[in-house]
């Protein structure tokens, strides 16, 4: 009995912790689920098959068009009788066949122009998809970071809770031991009970930025995933050995939002020289096989009709457009304007790529001298709170110059926080516009 009782303890409990598996996610985890998931990349992966089958279509426009028909009629009413060469009522039948081929020989070289368009479309496609995964990067290592931030905010206040509550163990001791005055524990229920506040609305921020992550991943349930905890370094990345125009001038040379604007320049260049082959005339070459069977009476038989009535066409055919009510010009005029419309749009994609740019370094310089003035402000105030804390237990101050004292330390380490991840995060989105990978820096 003991035996199976320890072994059904033992199939419980394996059972309780396979249900409440986590799921510990990576920056680069978090990164790929998104991307495998995210609705907008799954939209560009259509446009991306769609451009494929354009192209396949380009292709298709070198091939010869084959078709093939068979028809077969009644005919009823005043005819010719074949038998006894009089017009008299006679019911007819008749079956025919033809296959038809053309193949197109010159048509100043749209078709060429057109599948050279097609691998271009094909290549802006990709270049759009990269471009979508790169937002979606960033995107989600700002909510990976913000779980982090709103974690360690979490830690702090549930540290400085504790701290509230030995305080008020000590007061009380205090204040029964007649060393402090009873109006001393006030103060200190107030700050025990704000704390508690405090803790409260850092576990909703820490819940909030978790769900926000899992909406982002497309999880249901946000309390089945985790991020990984790891302790970090703060690095100071050579980044900024490099000035604003070699960071730029690296972008130029990588980013899919650049090669996206340059190559739909390319693509109106093509369009240009396609509406201007409908100008030149065409050339297109054609065969036409057919046959004809009688079922009247006293015909010859289906297979000598088939072998006698077959006949072929083939030949040239020339178009030459002349006038189309100047549809054809305005087309090309119109491509003319959609490639100078395109050509400013590449020059405003790198104008903002160099103001992003320009924006994200001077962030980071000010994140960098906001985090190390935020260090000092911290250790000053927490030198402070722990000298605020042994001259209260020997009754030097009163509890509010104490608790004022705390408060100023908590806002210090709050803002140290904030300053160190809004460093990472601007760390990161400048390595990442000079081409280095999304990482958090682990500490060794």
């Amino acid at each position: 009995m003991k035996i199976k009782y320890i072994f059904f303890l033992l199939f419980y409990i394996n059972t309780i912790n396979s249900q409440q598996e986590i799921n510990i996610l990576s920056l680069e985890d978090a990164v790929d689920l998104a991307i495998e998931k995210n609705i907008n990349i799954k939209q560009s992966e259509l446009n991306l098959k769609n451009s494929e089958l354009n192209k396949s279509d380009a292709i298709g426009n070198f091939l010869p068009n084959i078709s093939a028909s068979a028809n077969h009629q009644w005919n009823i009413g005043r005819g010719v009788n074949v038998t006894t060469n009089i017009i008299e009522e006679i019911t007819t039948q008749f079956s025919s066949g033809n296959i038809n081929i053309g193949l197109p020989v010159y048509s100043g070289s749209r078709n060429v122009y057109q599948l050279h368009r097609a691998n271009l479309e094909l290549l802006a496609s990709k270049y759009q998809l990269e471009d979508i995964k790169d937002d979606v990067k960033l995107f989600v290592a700002n909510s990976y970071l913000q779980i982090m931030f709103n974690f360690e905010i979490l830690g702090v206040q549930k540290s400085q809770l504790e701290i509230t509550r030995v305080e008020y163990e000590r007061t009380k001791d205090l204040i029964e031991s007649g060393f402090f005055s009873p109006r001393q524990i006030f103060e200190i229920e107030a700050n025990l009970a704000s704390q508690e506040q405090s803790v409260v609305t850092a576990e909703n921020n820490y819940r909030d930025a978790k769900l926000n992550l899992a909406q982002i991943l497309l999880i249901d349930d946000y309390e089945s995933f985790d991020i990984a905890y790891e302790d970090f370094s703060i690095p100071f990345s050579d980044i900024l050995d490099r000035n604003p125009k070699e960071i730029l001038e690296k972008a130029l040379t990588f980013r899919n939002d650049i090669k996206l604007a340059e190559t739909n320049i390319s693509i109106a260049e093509k369009d240009i020289k396609i509406s201007k082959s409908f100008l030149i005339p065409s050339i297109t070459s054609f065969y036409s096989w057919n046959t004809r069977i009688s079922y009247q009476d006293f015909t010859p038989s289906f297979n000598d009709q088939f072998d006698l009535n077959k006949g072929q066409t083939y030949g040239f055919g020339l178009n030459i457009p002349i006038f189309q009510g100047k549809a054809i010009r305005n087309n090309i005029e119109r491509t003319k304007v959609n490639l100078d419309r395109l050509k400013y749009q590449y020059d405003q994609e790198k104008l903002n790529l160099e103001n992003t740019i320009n924006q994200a370094y001077f962030d980071l310089i000010g994140a960098i001298k906001l985090y190390e003035a935020s260090n000092k402000t911290l250790k000053s105030f927490e030198n402070a709170f722990e000298d605020a804390s042994d001259q209260f237990l020997i009754g030097s101050i009163n509890s509010f110059d104490f608790i004022q004292s705390k408060q100023r330390y908590e806002a210090a380490v709050s803002d140290n926080i904030r300053a160190k991840f809004d460093y990472i995060f601007r760390l990161k989105v400048l390595e990442f516009y000079f081409g280095l990978p999304l990482t958090i820096p682990q500490e060794n």
